[in-house]
C-alpha cells in the first residue's frame, strides 16, 4: 500500500472513531472518543504526510530532469543536423538537401521536445494535484479531529461542573421556614 492511501486509510479510521463514538448527554454534537486510538491515528498520519510530500518533490525533480534531457537531445539533433548542413554546402543541390533536411530535424526535434514537455508536465501535475488533494484530506481531518478533541474536552468540563453538589443553604433561613 502507498503513503497516500495509508494515509486516507488512516483517516477512514479516524472519521470512523468520530462517527461511531458514543454521544454525550445533551449535547448532540459531542462524543466521547478513546482519546489514545486517536492520537496514535493522528500520529501515524503525521509520520506519513512527510513521504509523500517527499514523494511529490521527487516528481517535480524527475520531471525536471525529464525536460533537460529533452532540451539536451534537441539541441544535440540541432547541431547534427547544422554539422551535416555545413558538409554539404560545397554542391548547390546538396545544399537544398541539407537545408531541407535540417529544418525538417529541427522541427522534428522542436516537436518531439514539445510533446516530451507537454506529456511530463501532465504527468507531474497529475500527481501534484494527487498530493495535494491527500495533504489537503489530511489537514481537515486533522482539523476536525482537533474541533471533536476540544469539543469533547469542554464536555467533559461541563459534566464535571454539573455533577459538583451545590452549598447548603444557611442554618437561619432554615430555621425561619419551620416556625
Amino acid at each position: 500500500m502507498d503513503n497516500r492511501n495509508d494515509i486516507i486509510a488512516l483517516l477512514d479510521s479516524l472519521y470512523n472513531m468520530v462517527n461511531e463514538a458514543w454521544g454525550v448527554p445533551l449535547g448532540n454534537d459531542k462524543c466521547i472518543i478513546e482519546r489514545d486510538k486517536a492520537l496514535e491515528i493522528i500520529n501515524d498520519i503525521k509520520a506519513n504526510l512527510p513521504t509523500a510530500l517527499a514523494e511529490a518533490k521527487r516528481l517535480v525533480a524527475a520531471r525536471d530532469e525529464f525536460i533537460g534531457n529533452a532540451k539536451r537531445e534537441a539541441e544535440a539533433l540541432r547541431k547534427t543536423a547544422e554539422e551535416k548542413a555545413r558538409i554539404m554546402v560545397e554542391e548547390q543541390e546538396v545544399v537544398r538537401v541539407a537545408k531541407a533536411r535540417s529544418a525538417e530535424m529541427i522541427s522534428s526535434a522542436e516537436a518531439k521536445s514539445s510533446e516530451l514537455r507537454r506529456v511530463a508536465s501532465d504527468y507531474v501535475d497529475d500527481m501534484m494535484r494527487q498530493a495535494e488533494q491527500s495533504v489537503s484530506t489530511a489537514l481537515t481531518a486533522l482539523r476536525g479531529a482537533h474541533s471533536a478533541f476540544n469539543a469533547a474536552g469542554s464536555a467533559a468540563q461541563n459534566a464535571r461542573a454539573a455533577a459538583q453538589p451545590r452549598p447548603a443553604a444557611p442554618q437561619a433561613e432554615i430555621d425561619d421556614e419551620e416556625d
